[in-house]
């Protein structure tokens, strides 16, 4: 059962609602208090933009992360990375990484476009507010890559990342597990797998593991 949301910043319980694929509510809003508590809960807005007048709201059971002392660093990019051809920076230009996210490989003409402008005003908000964070990569003045997502307590909650260069959005990631692995972070939350973040690492936990780390990192 998929649950319609209101004015009230609530959301059932995604033990005991939602549809296979993760699909938990729709409706709602992104206001900064529902996104908190969206979060918090393993729950996120993933919608096409132009296909729905709602936003839809996910929490599969089976969660896809990253801890950061686990991340895989292979030999052409550990090559790559001593080469310093590339500068990496934390929150230097999170407009620029949540735009090239949105837009690089012609990503916004999609049909199934999601990083639209609303989404786009509200992480750009929960940044402002510190909740959100980018990572961003430079080729000199240029940035040519990078990723961005919300950061609550010691977990990251990875959104969306963007190459303009070869293994761009890996040198993001990498830099990011390795900066939270530093500072005592637990987790890069993925939301879904992909070979890519497979190679770097990633694997399958279940919700109930994925929540209890939530509620001692968060």
């Amino acid at each position: 059962m998929v649950y319609r949301l209101d004015e009230r910043i609530v959301f059932p319980n995604p033990r005991y609602c939602g549809e296979e694929d993760g699909l938990l509510a729709v409706g709602g809003d992104l206001s900064v208090d529902r996104l908190l508590l969206a979060y918090s809960n393993g729950i996120f807005p993933w919608y096409s933009f132009r296909g729905n007048e709602d936003i839809l709201w996910y929490c599969p059971m089976q969660r896809f992360v990253i801890f950061p002392e686990e991340v895989h660093v292979s030999h052409s990019m550990r090559t790559l990375m001593n080469k310093g051809i590339y500068r990496i920076s934390i929150n230097e230009d999170f407009t620029g990484v949540i735009q090239g996210c949105s837009k690089a490989g012609g990503r916004y003409e999609e049909r199934g476009a999601w990083l639209g402008e609303d989404m786009i005003n509200a992480y750009t908000e929960m940044h402002r507010l510190h909740l959100a964070a980018s990572v961003e990569v430079w080729d000199k003045d240029r940035l040519v890559g990078g990723l961005y997502g919300v950061n609550l307590g010691k977990v990251f909650f990875g959104e969306s990342m963007f190459s303009l260069v070869p293994n761009a959005s890996k040198l993001a990631l990498i830099y990011l597990a390795r900066f939270l692995a530093e500072h005592g972070g637990t987790l890069i939350d993925c939301q879904f797998e992909t070979p890519h973040l497979l190679s770097m690492g990633g694997r399958t936990i279940s919700y109930d593991e994925y929540m209890d780390i939530l509620q001692k990192s968060c």
